[in-house]
């Protein structure tokens, strides 16, 4: 696999960021995909994400072979849920692995999560998501969603090779449909794709991410009409 830039990296936390302002819509309330409560929190946030992405996941879902939906499970993660998950997840690194320094630790941290003020979940910016029928099975992709580096063996990276046949095709799938759409992967997480974020910035070349992080107070459409992908 080619060297994977992390989210840690200062390359990422050094591109600017030009809030455009845009609002938080509700997948919930949108026909294109399924959203799934796995990831449920009492406000309901998972289910959104900024609007501008929601047009994306639309064109993203008519790209998907016939029969074939995309299945959310998480949207935007308000920053003090992100720095929990963050904060768990060192943890327990740190226990594994005593000797790391806090350095080391953060880098093998940010495979998996990514530091609170960076988040592309925390701008509304980032989708976990996988596959599933027209009738709501979900398709096999390799590993369950958020599955860690540590109990997939690897397999969460999205190029990772010791994955079946079957898997490789369904993540082929959703990648081709995501990336025509705009949307750049995080190669440690299959799952993970965002738009408009400092990494996507990054990935993609653009002076400035348009969105950046979001407080939870921020306006949300009520009901959006279903986007079109044209003039995406």
């Amino acid at each position: 696999m080619p060297p994977i830039i992390l989210m840690n990296d200062p390359a990422v936390a050094g591109v600017p960021v030009q809030d455009c302002g845009e609002p938080l819509v509700d997948l919930r309330e949108l026909a294109f995909v399924v959203v799934d409560s796995r990831q449920a929190d009492p406000e309901g946030s998972y289910a959104l994400i900024r609007e501008g992405v929601a047009w994306r996941l639309a064109r993203a879902a008519r790209l998907l072979p016939d029969g074939l939906r995309l299945l959310v499970t998480e949207g935007y993660r308000p920053l003090p849920l992100q720095i929990s998950y963050f904060e768990a997840y060192a943890a327990e690194l740190r226990r594994a692995n005593p000797d790391w320094s806090e350095e080391h630790l953060r880098t093998q941290t940010s495979r998996s999560l990514s530091p609170p003020e960076i988040g592309p979940h925390v701008a509304g910016a980032a989708v976990d998501l996988t596959l599933c029928t027209a009738s709501g099975e979900e398709l096999d992709l390799g590993t369950p969603v958020d599955a860690s580096p540590e109990e997939s063996a690897g397999a969460c990276y999205t190029d990772a090779p010791d994955i079946s046949d079957e898997a490789r095709r369904n993540r082929r799938f959703l990648s081709v449909a995501l990336t025509t759409a705009g949307l750049v992967n995080y190669p440690t997480e299959w799952w993970h794709w965002s738009y408009g974020d400092r990494y996507w910035a990054l990935m993609t070349g653009a002076a400035a991410a348009c969105y950046g992080p979001v407080d939870g107070a921020r306006d949300i459409q009520p009901r959006p009409g279903t986007p079109s992908p044209s003039g995406v």
